[in-house]
């Protein structure tokens, strides 16, 4: 069976590399795309080893977050991924949209600390 992986859906290269190295302390094994677009091209590249969650980001180049979110919700092969959306976008309006779209959690990134990601992470990598 293939290693358990998340993928990590940010265009900010400063979060990204937090993230990352991060995650692979905690090894977690996590890839990571920067624009909403590159979500498809690395999930069809992986063919049936699809993520055990995606870390989606809301502002992102060529696709934002909530495309990106319905398209995936969208496809019988990928809906069932759980997405918990990371975002600055802290209005309610954004979450509940987010929420209602499909995504199992809706964090704002300056109001959680990298622990908490790891935390939720884990819970879903079970």
């Amino acid at each position: 069976m293939a290693e358990k992986w998340i993928m990590v859906v940010e265009d900010d290269i400063y979060i990204d590399k937090a993230y990352q190295a991060k995650f692979a302390h905690e090894q977690i094994t996590s890839l990571v795309v920067n624009d909403g677009e590159a979500v498809f091209d690395l999930l069809k590249s992986k063919g049936d080893d699809i993520p055990a969650l995606i870390l989606l980001d809301m502002m992102l180049p060529k696709k934002n977050g909530f495309e990106v979110l319905a398209e995936l919700k969208a496809n019988p092969k990928w809906k069932n991924i759980p997405v918990i959306i990371l975002s600055n976008l802290g209005q309610e309006s954004d979450a509940q949209k987010g929420l209602a779209l499909g995504a199992v959690e809706y964090l704002v990134k300056a109001d959680t600390k990298i622990n908490t990601i790891v935390e939720k992470v884990r819970t879903y990598l079970k």
